[in-house]
């Protein structure tokens, strides 16, 4: 297989580093990574706990979600 050289700033080396499982490639790592730039959501959060087989409890899960729902904004993020 071919194989390419890159170069990445430290932070993003970090981050890709931090990613790797035991035993894993960092090309492995690439291939499982997600690169969507849509928020954050507390469902978002649910479905990457349950495809990851995290064990959380249904009951935690759905209050994640119920608090998202009533989560708001502040006027000032820095009060």
């Amino acid at each position: 297989m071919a194989t390419k050289t890159i170069s990445l700033e430290t932070d993003a080396y970090d981050r890709l580093r931090a990613a790797k499982r035991a035993g894993e490639s960092f090309s492995e790592v690439v291939r499982r990574a997600s690169f969507e730039d849509a928020p954050l959501t507390a469902s978002r959060l649910r479905e990457y706990l349950k495809s990851r087989c995290s064990g959380a409890a249904e009951r935690y899960l759905n209050s994640v979600e119920e608090a998202e729902k009533n989560d708001t904004h502040p006027d000032d993020p820095w009060a």
